[in-house]
């Protein structure tokens, strides 16, 4: 069992859906993945199912597992560290992505700050970041607005405020739906949007059925694709104006 003198907290990022862990993640996470037994993780079969694709022969058995999702007691979370008291680094592991951005991870990061123990991020895959890259928006400035609200009225103000904020910013908006709700709320982006507003989608990044699009809302009309049920980003970006 991995023990060291100064116990470290290792936010470590996962792939983006079923990808090869080694064609999509550097070595680093294999090589710090490989001593630890304690895991912070989002889903424990999920969890399990990574570790053993990225390590087939690192023994399940000596692994222990904290899950850290919407259904966990925030009672428990005091307990989640203890591991580090004794001298025992931890990794902490998101579904998929990067652990504490969009991820109930941030609360166990924060906590281990608080406590005085070391946390050391490491490089993977980030769908908000991909999308970024991949989009031609604004990477200078932009903010992530995670889920717009469900009422349907409320979602398309805050849609245009939104918009509002962007243009007045010069800064690129992001967002995330609940994969079966994908078409719905780009059909509400496509209605409320001025034409002239840049948007754009990215689902499945880093998958073989990758797809990515960035047009005016106006050229959009001409585009067909089928977004229900796949992982997606969303963003949008009007020009500062003059």
């Amino acid at each position: 069992m991995e023990k060291v003198s100064t116990p470290t907290l290792y936010v470590l990022p996962c792939t983006l859906g079923d990808s090869a862990p080694m064609e999509v993640l550097p070595l680093t996470i294999r090589k710090t993945i490989e001593p630890l037994t304690h895991f912070i993780v989002e889903n424990e079969k999920e969890a399990r199912r990574f570790i053993k694709r990225l390590i087939p022969q690192k023994r399940q058995d000596e692994l222990v597992l904290y899950p850290l999702n919407k259904f966990t007691d925030p009672m428990e979370l005091q307990n989640y560290l203890d591991p580090m008291a004794a001298g025992h680094s931890m990794g902490l592991l998101s579904d998929a992505g990067c652990p504490g951005v969009a991820d109930p991870g941030a609360v166990m990061v924060k906590r281990a700050h608080k406590m005085g123990y070391t946390v050391k991020p490491l490089v993977g895959p980030s769908s908000l970041l991909l999308a970024l890259m991949a989009s031609g928006m604004n990477g200078q400035s932009f903010a992530f607005n995670g889920y717009l609200p469900i009422d349907k009225k409320e979602r398309l103000r805050t849609i245009k405020q939104l918009e509002k904020r962007s243009g007045d910013l010069d800064q690129t908006q992001l967002f995330i739906e609940t994969p079966y709700r994908n078409e719905q709320f780009l059909n509400d982006l496509l209605r409320t949007l001025s034409p002239a507003t840049m948007l754009s989608v990215a689902c499945d990044l880093t998958l073989p059925t990758e797809w990515v699009f960035t047009a005016a809302v106006k050229d959009w009309k001409n585009t067909e694709v089928q977004l229900q049920k796949r992982p997606a980003i969303f963003l949008f970006y009007k020009e500062l104006a003059i």
